[in-house]
């Protein structure tokens, strides 16, 4: 017996290399076809709300990137005419994926949609979603918050629930994702974008850029997101129902030392954007106009380095000295009704403000026929950085602060009703916080006294 076992363990040995060069060979095999999968997808209004572009992710190079999709099953596909895009993380290992987008054009009004997308190789799971209306006389709903992470992200659930559910027809991130997205060679953003599928797969995720998404030159955030327009989704701005949206990036103040460049061409373009909004055949047929962008003008914390008096100056007065390129007077002077924030983490709204001044319709009424913008602070969706503490003396603008985690919705009623309100993820989804916003009529506002 003991004879035969020499011989025979002899002869596995010898059989060893090829057992595991076949077993290697087989695992590799299946990662290469894992790797064609599909995953974290998202949607993004292309340049009408009937038209809805289609992102997603793979690992290996498709060579081609196709949406199937129709009303009562699969019967429609759309091919892109470009290849996947490639993103070469900035991080040590310098990881590679590759990025498709396909753009469903000229869809029906307020129809559901089935889709799933992906290539001969391999397809994603069958989503659905909703298209509205590209005329303005509708109301539609969002939820809106900024600063939510892969970490302690305690509004997602709920958030899940509510999309999935139909409860909104976009969904807003103002800044500040994943925390942060090239951490771990970019894995900590493909995990968030994985998270975020259970919602951006459903609606429209619009967004704008934070300063958590700032490494190797934004390269991350440009990458992942189809914003409309032609800049990388650092600013543009979209329609939808009886509101004029507009997103701006605000650390083009903070990180000159990818160019000034851009800080010009985006002020430049916002002045455009929004003179344009602001005629009168415009503002009769879309009377709002709410701005998001990732860092606020105005602040309710103890934390010097955001509410610094010489750093604030930056986004709401301009460059310190020279003080260009300032939004408070921008945004005042083509009267944009709501301003929207994140970047601190907590709740705040604010009475309506110009340069420190409460500008209140009436002190019955105080969002009734404003006279100034009305700016809110969302960023409490959140993250491993958790909560912010507010001042012990909080200014006299702050009208209603609140550190729970939660987030915004927002309802455009028609031209002249508008509805906000603070959800708390701490109380089950409570209604902390809820308020109307009321406009006789819209455009600039009277000079400031």
């Amino acid at each position: 017996m003991q004879r035969l076992e020499v011989p025979l363990l002899a002869s596995l040995l010898l059989l060893l290399p090829g057992i595991l060069a076949a077993f290697q060979q087989a695992s590799t095999a299946e990662v290469n076809i894992v790797h064609y999968q599909p995953e974290q997808v998202h949607l993004a209004f292309g340049e009408t709300v009937l038209d809805i572009v289609v992102t997603w992710n793979t690992r290996d190079n498709t060579n081609e990137s196709i949406c199937e999709f129709g009303i009562d099953g699969l019967h429609r596909r759309v091919k892109a005419a470009q290849m996947p895009t490639k993103f070469v993380d900035g991080g040590a290992k310098k990881a590679t994926q590759y990025i498709h987008r396909v753009t469903l054009s000229n869809l029906r009004p307020n129809t559901t949609y089935l889709y799933h997308c992906g290539s001969e190789l391999g397809w994603s799971a069958t989503y659905w979603f909703r298209t509205r209306f590209e005329h303005s006389d509708w109301s539609p709903t969002l939820a809106i918050y900024g600063d939510m992470g892969v970490v302690n992200a305690a509004s997602l659930p709920a958030l899940q629930r509510e999309t999935q559910s139909g409860q909104y027809d976009a969904i807003i991130h103002v800044g500040d994702f994943a925390y942060d997205m090239d951490w771990e060679n970019g894995e900590v953003g493909d995990e968030f974008m994985r998270q975020v599928e259970t919602i951006a797969a459903y609606v429209p995720y619009m967004v704008c850029v934070g300063n958590h998404e700032e490494k190797y030159n934004f390269s991350n955030y440009r990458a992942r997101f189809n914003m409309p327009g032609e800049t990388d989704s650092l600013w543009y701005s979209f329609n939808l129902g009886p509101v004029h949206f507009v997103s701006f990036s605000t650390e083009v103040y903070y990180f000159l030392s990818y160019g000034f460049k851009l800080l010009t061409k985006q002020f430049e373009w916002l002045e455009r954007d929004l003179a344009e909004a602001n005629l009168p055949e415009n503002r009769a047929k879309r009377p709002w106009i709410i701005t998001y962008g990732h860092r606020p003008m105005y602040c309710s914390d103890d934390k010097e380095y955001d509410c610094n008096a010489q750093l604030e100056t930056y986004i709401r007065q301009g460059l310190p000295m020279l003080k260009w390129f300032g939004l408070e007077d921008l945004f005042f002077k083509h009267g944009v009704d709501v301003e929207i924030f994140a970047h601190e983490h907590f709740y705040t709204r604010l009475w309506p403000i110009y340069n420190y001044k409460v500008y209140n319709g009436s002190a019955e009424a105080p969002y009734t026929n404003p006279k100034a913008p009305i700016q809110i602070i969302t960023g409490s969706a959140g993250c491993k950085e958790e909560r912010e503490p507010f001042s012990h003396e909080l200014p006299e603008w702050n009208a209603y602060h609140s550190n729970d985690y939660g987030y915004t919705r927002l309802k455009a009623h028609n031209g002249t009703h508008m509805h906000f309100e603070q959800v708390s993820d701490d109380q089950d989804g409570a209604i902390v916080d809820s308020f109307w916003v009321i406009k006789d009529q819209h455009g600039s506002y009277p000079p400031p006294q």
